[in-house]
């Protein structure tokens, strides 16, 4: 018997990325684009290669934190469910948001919102105090609170280290276990413990299992923030030269 095969994969840094990310300047194609049209992301001819042969195979669902808007502006094209908002939004085949995960989510989102506020507030504050340029931005999806991100403006990430030090790690150390750190790059965010790629995948994954039977499933990401769901999948793959790779591979 022939099982289906289905790949949830991260987008970012994983399918394509920014070009000053690209390791040469080659043969690169647009993946993605900013609001205003201007391309934000590539793919490498290796990239285009490696889509092409796992599309022969297998389905690709995007385990992305893009939010509906900026996965809208993705050109590659997909055929199947989609993960949104570090999972915190399911789009079902036909494109539509699956309602029963959105109520899940909207409650355990909103619950966890006052947390969020405090912490934008304290980090704001020490912005404020320090002369830092950096805010805090809470970002919102379909009408649900998902988590909050900084960027640095002169894309210094050690600032970003900075905050994460003395700011947050100290507050979620002071009672407030139920939030969680994903920094990597120039993003610095902070998620309710709740809001989860995996708790998504395996979501998706128990559907999948109700439409087709025996499956198998890989995982694939660029981030410590995608070795959950990953490490739930059957397989696990890594692209080189990411923060995942550099956390597992290389070190061996």
């Amino acid at each position: 018997m022939m099982l289906k095969k289905f790949l949830f994969a991260d987008l970012d840094d994983t399918l394509f990325q920014t070009l000053e990310k690209c390791a040469g300047r080659a043969a690169l194609e647009p993946a993605a684009y900013y609001s205003d049209g201007s391309v934000c992301s590539y793919t490498t001819p290796a990239q285009r290669a490696f889509f092409g042969f796992i599309n022969e195979g297998m389905t690709v669902i995007p385990t992305t934190a893009r939010s509906l808007d900026s996965f809208e502006r993705v050109s590659l094209g997909f055929n199947s469910y989609v993960l949104l908002n570090f999972g915190g939004i399911i789009l079902q085949p036909d494109g539509g948001i699956e309602r029963d995960w959105q109520g899940r989510m909207h409650g355990l989102m909103t619950a966890a919102l006052p947390g969020l506020q405090a912490l934008a507030a304290r980090i704001d504050a020490w912005a404020a105090r320090t002369g830092y340029a950096g805010r805090t931005r809470l970002v919102e999806d379909a009408g649900t609170p998902f988590f909050i991100v900084v960027k640095d403006p002169r894309k210094i990430t050690a600032n970003l280290e900075t905050i994460e030090r003395e700011v947050v790690l100290p507050w979620i150390a002071d009672g407030n276990d139920g939030y969680c750190v994903h920094r990597n790059g120039n993003n610095l965010a902070i998620l309710p413990a709740s809001l989860d790629k995996a708790n998504a995948v395996a979501y998706v994954t128990e559907r999948l299992r109700r439409e087709h039977g025996e499956i198998i499933t890989f995982g694939m990401g660029d981030s410590r923030s995608d070795a959950r769901f990953m490490a739930d999948c059957d397989y696990a793959i890594i692209p080189r030269r990411t923060q995942l790779s550099r956390l597992t591979v290389e070190t061996l």
